[in-house]
């Protein structure tokens, strides 16, 4: 198809190639836009001048599927897609999930369990001895021995399980092209071992230097708090400014990871977006529908990378640094006027922003010289006296975006850090946040009110969420506007007690807020939080944290959030029953139940009735 990469056979032929470099395996649909990772990685390898063929979501249980190319001159690149397989198929319940936004047509099955995993294995049953790359957010953050939710189990380097020869970590776009250019001047794969951004397996670390070993694999199994220390150093070695060479052991073979690459600059990000995307899936989609996941992020604009924003829940500081990247004004104002001649363009501009919207710079000047700081945090539970808070290049680039011929108007979906914004002297952002870029509700994520709970979150206290929206709808008020905050909320994290979950509902309660989504906390690998699921140990102190773990129980935090559904009234009596606060059982203004048991229509389990199902994921 005239300006895809070949996704067969056919239409490799007629591109006039014999035979591609390498051969990309995708988890996910072909779609050539770069909020996908495959897009970006192909594209970067293409201006390189390397031929790449995609294999979107081969059959796993067909051995020949991944023969459609033949052998590639240099070898398999393999991602599960834009989401770990194992998030993309289950809720935080274990249930398997009805759609698949990345398949066309949103079916589900279309890819394995484990993805990258399976497609490395089927691949070496044709291919023994061709060279395999992993990478993407699976490989990402499985590249150390980490907690499996799904398996309720320790698993071991995603490197080894995959019988791959190489893992690229983050984002990748530099560390890909100097691997293939090793690969391209005849260095044996085994031998690429000096490339930042990767990790390899050998069974001889004897050269590596300035390295960290961790406890081995089977220390980890048999003590979970030396997993809790493992994940600590590995934490303090995720800044490309002063990381060192982690060595994991595993019998008499060993994992090695290379400090991550440094952040691209401002040019080089300009780069990686101006290349020759299609900006929508394969055409060989249309007749299945499409791809779904295009939907939120076609008319977006990414305009930042990384996140000083420390949320213990958030694997961001393991896949893309604390340290900000952003584009220029010029580039994302040339690709938001592109937009506006798409046919299908309305005028809106869904989303500017990243990881954090309102993160338009590094947090403070020194990490553009010596990275972010090992055992500091930038922003919670208090603001760094060294952090340095200004919008006023956010606040410039959404003026001249809302300028733009075509453009109604201007939205911040992907979320802004409402501490961060109070904590700019200058309100004009959160001023034109209210007039120009909110219509009626602004969704945040204070994600809980207790302060002992947001501590481990690595969140601000609740005090200062509330004085945010107090400075917002004031703000509204000003412009004549009626809006106002809807908070996203989180259940049974770690910290939080039954009695702290009683106090989300009350705040629900006296907001007169009844959510229809709640996320339940969801244990993904590499996270600050997940590992505390599972050691009980927060790795920053080595201190022990309360973590609701039991299937029930997290399902009666997460009822009580949704107190007024009467399919959760049981779940929501025994929980007020476990905290001693049968006063909130009652006919009182303050109550959150009666006494008896509304009649409902058996429809099968309430929203509360297990964990997960709707969680944000």
């Amino acid at each position: 198809m005239a300006g895809f990469l070949p996704i067969n056979a056919r239409e490799m032929r007629a591109l006039g190639w014999e035979r591609p470099d390498f051969v990309y395996v995708l988890g996910d649909a072909y779609v050539d836009h770069p909020s996908f990772g495959h897009a970006i990685i192909s594209r970067v390898l293409e201006r390189a001048g390397y031929r790449v063929a995609m294999l979107p979501q081969p059959d796993w249980r067909d051995p020949s599927s991944v023969l459609e190319f033949g052998e590639p001159r240099l070898g398999f690149l393999v991602t599960g897609g834009n989401m770990d397989s194992m998030v993309n198929h289950y809720s935080v319940g274990r249930h398997r999930r009805r759609t698949d936004a990345y398949t066309p047509g949103g079916a589900t099955g279309k890819r394995p369990d484990y993805a990258t995993v399976v497609y490395c294995n089927l691949i070496r049953r044709s291919f023994p001895k061709i060279p395999i790359l992993i990478g993407g957010i699976e490989a990402s953050l499985r590249r150390l021995a980490h907690y499996d939710y799904w398996s309720d189990s320790l698993k071991r380097s995603i490197l080894l399980d995959s019988q791959a020869d190489l893992l690229l970590y983050g984002m990748g776009e530099r560390a890909i092209v100097e691997v293939a250019d090793a690969m391209n001047s005849g260095l044996d794969i085994h031998d690429i071992t000096f490339v930042n951004g990767t990790a390899y397996r050998t069974r001889d670390c004897s050269g590596v230097v300035d390295a960290i070993t961790l406890p081995s694999y089977d220390e980890l199994r048999a003590d979970r708090r030396r997993y809790a220390e493992s994940f600590a150093v590995q934490y303090r070695n995720t800044d490309p400014f002063s990381a060192r060479c982690l060595i994991e052991p595993y019998g008499r073979e060993f994992v090695v990871q290379n400090p991550p690459q440094p952040p691209l600059s401002t040019q080089e990000m300009d780069d990686v977006y101006a290349l020759p995307y299609q900006d929508t899936y394969h055409p060989s989609y249309r007749k299945a529908g499409g791809v779904p996941a295009i939907a939120e992020v076609q008319f977006s604009l990414v305009s930042n990378r990384g996140c000083f924003g420390g949320c213990s829940f958030c694997a961001l500081t393991f896949h893309q640094g604390r340290i900000i990247q952003t584009r220029s004004h010029d580039s994302l104002l040339a690709e938001a006027a592109r937009m506006t001649q798409h046919p299908d363009f309305k005028g809106y501009i869904n989303d500017v922003g990243g990881p954090t919207a309102d993160f338009m710079q590094p947090a403070c000047p020194k990490q553009a010289k010596a990275g972010a700081c090992v055992d500091r945090r930038c922003l919670a539970p208090e603001p760094c006296p060294n952090l340095r808070v200004t919008h006023e290049r956010y606040v410039g680039l959404l003026r001249k975006l809302r300028a733009i011929p075509g453009v109604k108007k201007v939205f911040i979906r992907s979320g802004i850090r409402f501490d961060y914004a109070l904590y700019d002297k200058d309100h004009t952002f959160i001023r034109e946040l209210a007039e120009y870029h909110t219509s009626g509700q602004l969704r945040l994520a204070p994600e809980h009110v207790c302060d002992d709970v947001l501590r481990v979150m690595g969140k601000p206290s609740n005090d200062v969420y509330e004085r945010f929206v107090h400075e917002f709808e004031k703000a509204s008020r000003a412009c004549g506007k009626e809006q106002y905050v809807v908070p996203y909320l989180m259940s049974s994290h770690p910290g939080s007690t039954m009695e702290d979950a009683v106090k989300l509902a009350e705040f629900c309660r006296d907001l007169g807020y009844n959510p229809e989504q709640v996320s339940d906390f969801y244990p993904t690998p590499s996270t600050v939080s997940t590992c505390i699921y599972y050691t009980g140990l927060d790795p920053r102190t080595m201190k022990h944290v309360y973590c609701p773990t039991n299937p029930h129980e997290k399902a009666m935090q997460r009822a009580l959030i949704q107190y007024r559904d009467p399919l959760n009234y049981d779940l929501v009596v025994e929980a007020l029953h476990r905290a001693h606060r049968e006063d909130l059982i009652g006919y009182g203004p303050k109550c959150l139940v009666r006494p008896e048991r509304p009649r409902v229509r058996a429809t099968g389990a309430g929203r509360g009735g297990r964990a997960g199902g709707s969680e944000r994921a």
